[in-house]
């Protein structure tokens, strides 16, 4: 699935032959290819499978030089698409390395992205031994001398696969609560809000990982759990309902059956769960007017039931008696406010992005000491039932 393919991201100078380099890693004509400096203006992302490795996503970028004011917004793109990263390719030309490179080797450093250096077009220029010794020695990376025109990428592949540690590999979503053989009941309400003819990535993920660890899903709507559980007489380990029905379904649920949301779920998965733990209860704190930053991973049409655009601020108001202002980011858009105007940041599950792209999201604002909470985890505790959402992961 898309959130769980590595994003491998190409920088470096204009007509440093990023995009050659993209298209001979996929064996595909992905990006223009042209002399002229500054071809490439836009991210082009290609997914590809490399293997014996993982599935990637490729992101060609725009000149890390390019100049004037449109240049400049490209540049600045190119620096947002750093934190979407879980490996960078950093590509030089002409033994160059100036403070372009040095620049991008830092924020990699900061974000602890590893990353490898190619000093590209080695037909035009090989790259000198003194400075791939410096290079290696400095950053304590692979430094690989390439031709798009001479070499097969063996080597550059070979390298990916050394900087990625293993341990960084998506894990199981709930695979070590389960026992073989267990039984998940999965509520998920068919809507207005439920995109047709589908389940929504969530719910389809937890069937899957509930596949993989050779357990039953049980998926119901809200008003079938009780004949279900009354007529079959099962107990299941757990049971996992949408965020938007939570209130509901815990009241249902026998108290005696964990119970939590696919929005927790992901939150432990892939998010920084401690600082969840931590800044979910900081809602208490909040004062009138406080600015409130509401976090989506993906974009779509808003409907009067949205969740984070109108429940959840509307919960939240109710629940404290106070107004709040709140700003909305889809996607992977910047945050353009600094982020201590904030009094709270509340991200989505992040079924659509990486952990490490969500990760990085929240990080400036737990370094400047912002709560943090996410979707599932707010919702609990605005319907007073918190100790209960998360007691299964203690």
């Amino acid at each position: 699935m898309k959130d769980n393919k590595l994003h491998i991201i190409l920088l470096g100078r204009r007509n440093s032959g990023k995009s050659s380099l993209i298209n001979a890693l996929t064996g595909q004509d992905i990006s223009i290819v042209s002399d002229v400096a500054g071809t490439t203006t836009d991210l082009v992302k290609r997914s590809y499978e490399i293997p014996d490795f993982a599935s990637v996503i490729f992101i060609d970028t725009a000149g890390i030089d390019d100049t004037g004011a449109l240049g400049q917004m490209r540049v600045e793109k190119t620096r947002n698409a750093i934190s979407q990263a879980d490996i960078a390719l950093l590509v030089i030309t002409d033994n160059q390395f100036g403070e372009y490179e040095k620049e991008l080797a830092e924020r990699f450093k900061k974000l602890k992205i590893p990353f490898l250096i190619i000093h590209n077009k080695r037909d035009e220029m090989p790259l000198q031994t003194s400075l791939k010794d410096d290079l290696s020695k400095t950053y304590n990376c692979p430094v690989i001398d390439f031709s798009t025109r001479e070499d097969n990428t063996t080597a550059i592949l070979e390298a990916l696969k050394s900087v990625w540690n293993k341990d960084n590999t998506p894990k199981s979503l709930i695979g070590d609560l389960l026992s073989p053989g267990d039984i998940v009941l999965l509520i998920t309400p068919i809507d207005s809000e439920a995109p047709a003819g589908r389940l929504i990535l969530p719910q389809v993920q937890m069937i899957r990982d509930i596949l993989d660890n050779h357990c039953t899903s049980i998926v119901l709507q809200p008003e079938e759990i009780t004949p279900f559980l009354e007529k079959t007489g099962i107990r299941p380990r757990v049971a996992i309902a949408d965020s938007q029905v939570f209130k509901k379904v815990a009241a249902i649920i026998p108290p005696e059956i964990p119970l939590t949301s696919f929005s927790i779920v992901l939150a432990r998965h892939k998010g920084n769960f401690p600082a969840y733990l931590n800044g979910t209860p900081k809602i208490e704190e909040l004062r009138e007017g406080d600015r409130i930053l509401m976090l989506e991973s993906c974009s779509h049409h808003v409907s009067c039931e949205d969740i984070g655009r109108h429940k959840i601020p509307r919960w939240l108001q109710e629940h404290t008696g106070k107004n709040f202002q709140f700003d909305f980011i889809a996607g992977l858009d910047a945050i353009t406010r600094p982020i201590t105007d904030y009094a709270m940041v509340i991200q989505c599950g992040g079924c659509m992005i990486t952990g490490k792209q969500l990760k990085n999201r929240l990080q400036p604002a737990i370094d400047a000491g912002i709560p943090v909470s996410n979707y599932g985890m707010t919702i609990a505790y605005l319907h007073g039932i918190f100790k209960r959402a998360i007691e299964i992961f203690k």
